[in-house]
């Protein structure tokens, strides 16, 4: 099935939790459904995330923190991933969800650079996205690290 990551188990990557899977965890998408995510988002979705949510649709990482070198708004050396939102429209914290995309662009100002698809332990304070400013909405897009407290 996976051609990005060949050797690697992404089951292995979550975690149960019950409440994100009320409120991330969306049903298997279908090819439709991803269509119609992409269409609304404006944004084709890299071949690496749909395989991922294609083992699990949204959730909690067992593995959450990265280390990094630049600071944050609350830590010094490390960023936190907390709940990773669906492919689809069901789940208030998917994709397009109530707590989605549009929330963080609309409600929340945030820079419109591409697909915000997980938040952090600030409580919609800093959240991660898929960057298509150097790639266009086709391309293959960094992740990178939105924060507020760094006027973004």
């Amino acid at each position: 099935m996976s051609q990005v990551f060949k050797d690697f188990d992404l089951s292995s990557v979550w975690e149960s939790d019950s409440w994100a899977d009320e409120n991330y965890k969306e049903a298997p998408f279908t090819p439709e459904i991803l269509a119609a995510v992409e269409s609304e988002l404006g944004y084709k979705l890299p071949q690496s995330f749909i395989e991922l949510m294609a083992v699990q649709n949204g959730g909690i990482f067992v593995k959450n923190c990265f280390p990094t070198t630049q600071r944050n708004s609350w830590a010094k050396d490390h960023v936190q991933i907390c709940e990773v939102s669906g492919i689809g429209f069901e789940k208030e914290g998917s994709l397009c969800g109530a707590m989605g995309q549009k929330l963080w662009l609309e409600e929340w100002e945030y820079p419109p650079i591409g697909v915000y698809f997980a938040n952090d332990p600030s409580g919609g304070h800093a959240m991660f996205a898929l960057d298509y400013r150097e790639c266009g909405r086709d391309g293959e897009p960094k992740v990178v690290f939105v924060e507020q407290e760094s006027d973004f």
